[in-house]
């Protein structure tokens, strides 16, 4: 079955939030899904469609210092370990470049293991940083340098 990674729209929002617990399980991030995310970044906004529906997606943002932040990444749990999210990042990093972007960013938790592990295995720098989300709530950061092409 083949993917295409193509940018989002609304409605692909919608759909993505309707399936939410097959991308994230138990943890509702369902008030991370803006809908201006997608209006206002479109070009960087991306899901993985197939014919079975939206297998993945990403959204993000170029900012004016030049960074691509990916603010939501997430794939199906049945897509999983797949390649898809890297592939994700692959266009991220391309529609990102389009716009200026020289570095991308994204955060997590310091106990989401999974996602530093991902982020490790895509070559992005991990810190963490104390107080990033507030007194007592810190959270790793990840950096890389846009890729070439």
């Amino acid at each position: 079955m083949a993917i295409r990674i193509e940018s989002a729209d609304v409605a692909d929002l919608h759909q993505v939030l309707e399936d939410h617990a097959r991308y994230w399980g138990e943890r509702d991030l369902r008030a991370l899904h803006l809908t201006a995310m997608v209006q206002e970044f479109g070009s960087t906004c991306l899901v993985a469609r197939a014919d079975d529906g939206i297998r993945g997606y990403l959204f993000g943002f170029v900012t004016p210092d030049q960074t691509g932040y990916v603010h939501l990444v997430a794939t199906r749990y049945d897509a999983r370990g797949t390649g898809l999210g890297r592939s994700l990042y692959t266009a991220f990093n391309e529609a990102a470049g389009r716009q200026g972007a020289v570095r991308l960013k994204a955060i997590t938790s310091v106990t989401n293991e999974g996602s530093i592990a991902f982020h490790r295995t895509l070559g992005f720098d991990v810190r963490i940083v104390e107080n990033y989300d507030g007194p007592g709530r810190p959270r790793v950061v990840f950096t890389r340098e846009l890729l070439p092409g």
